[in-house]
């Protein structure tokens, strides 16, 4: 393996400074080695994540069909004992995603009660104890050993506790957790009354996927003793009814880790008086009462079971709902298959359920064959696949992928495993006398293979009727062809690297050449810039010096256009004004002489109309004479018609002095006007 600094040499290049040239400045410095270290480590980085997934895969997630015991994640690691995950999934939208957990206790000790959030299935391994749990106010107890396999329902709360003897083994139990129930179908009024209920059937495999994903995001239990302490003060002391200083005890007592040392008999070790109040307050109910009650269930062991196939080369047995009363309402079988040393199961594929495989003992081989070739197996595309497992490691057989397991001719090779169907599986396999090649028409399958039907019956001739088969040396042989490809895929990788070394060496000098001419060209295309600076400066200051001569030209030209302006402005309105006094003294004049010709027409009038009374006046005093100047009354009449004659001639003759006086008050004013204008215009 390469070291990380094995990244190209374009990223990483002690003379990489030499680019910048001494005309750059310090700031501009800093700012290509910020970006050069950041790239740098950017790529480190990506290389090794990439190594490190390739070399182990993800952390506690299965890569592929393979899971391998280095990939397990820890969840709980203390000196009692431990959990270990692993969440694995084939990418297959009818499988979905599971969460396997590893429970190892050390003996005389207690895993703390804690709530299911999903079913658990689960396998013991090695080691004693019992599992207790709380069913409708009463705890039940089940003694466990190796082989037992049992369900608890989510929404459970339960404990372990393993044996106090110090001379068996750690309690060792591998658990899958799933929310996969049977099929369920709604009443039809819910959805629509016109599809019938097997058209609305929800199978499980259209949510279980969705609904899985979605119980793993708190984890697939919570400590009962934390979901308690998330309550305030107020409302535990309400709910139990306790004394503040209980509460206070409960909410304060250091929180213990998830597996703790613990042995019933000896209550007065000073390790477990700190909680052993606290596990009390929380399970409502003596310690002692928990942990000594009855044992009344009890778990199907696998060993106590006759098996399915059993042979010289091995033994299989699969349980379904019907053999365990404890899965009954669960979506999960279990199968165990031991294989004695220098054995296989013969080729086969499961047609209703994925298997996911627990290597308990022993090593060995797995082969599986994807049943098409379109685009392979998740993010790999193969057609056949072999890996070498071990103890601890866990792989996946997709329903419908045909496989093998062999054992090497050292050791058995043990495996227990849980399937995604808890109903009976039927094993379809490809020879023995269960294989569908021998049920089918011989000329037919002669077809299928394109050879003759002599061909085919010399390869059905020597085939033996068992599933479980002496292969002696076919684990080996097939590890060696596994190390000869890994040796060969190790060849090609390093020289691959010596490739990529000359390359990016290859680079390097090129790079270096490219560089010193860049620097050359740079260092002619300063000098012509700086040229051209120079030649751009002292354009823009001859271009300066005109534009300020045309700027003084322009503003010369302006004033004189603006004394011109003024001048002829001058002008017009002293020629304005001259026609304004000559306009006013015209109408003056006019003015005077119209009302001169009225005086005239009016005194004219006037004349005429005295002239017209005296006429009149005098004919009638002639009429008077004649009528007769004796008669008294019709002379006091005519005396009274003179003295009004008279007083109407005193009242013409005032209206006229009176309209004399006007017309020479207007005369007056308009002499005023014509003074006034004269001073306005000599003012102007």
């Amino acid at each position: 393996m390469q070291p990380a600094t094995n990244f190209p040499r374009s990223l990483y290049t002690p003379s990489i400074f030499a680019l910048i040239s001494s005309e750059i400045s310090m700031q501009e410095r800093m700012k290509m080695k910020r970006k050069f270290w950041i790239r740098s480590l950017v790529f480190v980085t990506f290389i090794l994540g990439t190594l490190h997934f390739l070399a182990t895969g993800a952390a506690g997630q299965s890569q592929g069909l393979l899971a391998t015991k280095e990939n397990r994640r820890s969840v709980v690691y203390t000196e009692a004992g431990e959990i270990t995950a692993l969440d694995v999934s084939n990418g297959q939208k009818d499988f979905g995603s599971y969460h396997m957990e590893f429970f190892t206790l050390d003996t005389r000790s207690l895993l703390l009660p804690v709530l299911l959030h999903a079913d658990m299935v689960f396998y013991v391994h090695t080691g004693r104890g019992t599992i207790s749990w709380i069913d409708k106010n009463k705890v039940e107890v089940l003694q466990v050993e190796p082989g037992d396999i049992y369900r608890l329902e989510e929404g459970t709360v339960f404990y372990i506790q393993s044996s106090g003897d110090s001379n068996r083994e750690k309690l060792r139990i591998h658990a899958i957790f799933s929310t996969e129930n049977p099929t369920k179908c709604l009443p039809t009024r819910i959805l629509s009354s016109k599809k019938n209920p097997q058209e609305i059937c929800w199978k499980n495999e259209k949510f279980s996927a969705r609904k899985s994903a979605e119980s793993f995001i708190g984890g697939a239990y919570s400590n009962i003793a934390d979901l308690v302490r998330g309550f305030d003060m107020e409302v535990l002391q309400m709910s139990f009814g306790a004394s503040v200083e209980v509460i206070e005890k409960i909410k304060r007592t250091e929180k213990p880790p998830l597996i703790i040392p613990f042995e019933v008999k000896n209550e007065s070790e000073s390790h477990n008086s700190d909680w052993k109040g606290v596990f009390e307050a929380v399970l409502g109910m003596r310690t002692d009462d928990v942990l000594n009650g009855n044992v009344d269930k009890k778990a199907f062991n696998v060993f106590k079971r006759k098996p399915d196939v059993e042979n010289r080369h091995g033994r299989s047995i699969t349980l379904t709902q019907k053999d365990v009363k404890s899965l009954e309402g669960s979506s999960m079988g279990v199968f165990m298959v031991n294989l004695t040393k220098g054995s296989m199961i013969g080729p086969h594929w499961n047609p209703k359920a994925t298997e996911i495989a627990i290597v308990i003992e022993g090593h060995g081989i797995v082969q599986v064959i994807c049943p098409s070739n379109p685009s392979g197996f998740g993010i790999e595309k193969f057609t056949t696949k072999k890996f070498y497992v071990k103890e601890g490691d866990v792989f996946i057989i997709p329903k419908f992928y045909p496989m093998t397991q062999m054992s090497f001719n050292n050791s058995s090779f043990v495996f227990v495993g849980f399937s995604n169907n808890g109903k009976k599986n039927h094993p379809q396999f490809l020879t023995g006398k269960w294989s569908v090649i021998q049920a089918m028409d011989r000329e037919v399958m002669a077809a299928s293979f394109n050879v003759t039907s002599k061909t085919f019956e010399h390869l059905l001739a020597k085939q033996k009727d068992e599933v479980l088969l002496g292969c002696e040396g076919c684990a080996e042989e097939v590890k060696k062809k596994l190390e000869e490809e890994d040796e060969e895929r190790r060849r090609k990788k390093e020289e691959e690297e010596a490739k990529r070394r000359e390359e990016e060496e290859e680079a390097r000098r090129h790079e270096q050449e490219v560089r010193k001419r860049e620097e050359e060209r740079k260092r002619e295309e300063d000098a012509r810039r700086k040229e051209e600076k120079e030649e751009k400066k002292r354009e823009e200051e001859r271009k300066a010096k005109e534009a300020e001569q045309r700027s003084v030209e322009e503003e010369e030209a302006q004033r004189r256009k603006e004394e011109e302006e003024t001048q002829r402005r001058e002008e017009e309105e002293e020629a304005q004004m001259r026609e304004k006094e000559e306009e006013a003294q015209r109408k003056w004049k006019e003015d005077e002489q119209r009302a001169r010709e009225t005086r005239e027409k009016e005194e004219e009038m006037r004349i005429r109309k005295r002239e017209e009374e005296v006429q009149r006046e005098r004919e009638r005093m002639k009429e008077e004479e004649e009528v007769g100047k004796g008669e008294k009354r019709k002379g006091k009449h005519k005396g009274d018609v003179i003295r009004k004659s008279n007083e109407e001639k005193d009242e013409a003759q005032k209206k006229e002095e009176e309209e004399e006086d006007g017309m020479r008050k207007g005369e007056g004013e308009i002499e005023k006007g014509e003074e006034r204008e004269k001073i306005k215009g000599r003012e102007m």
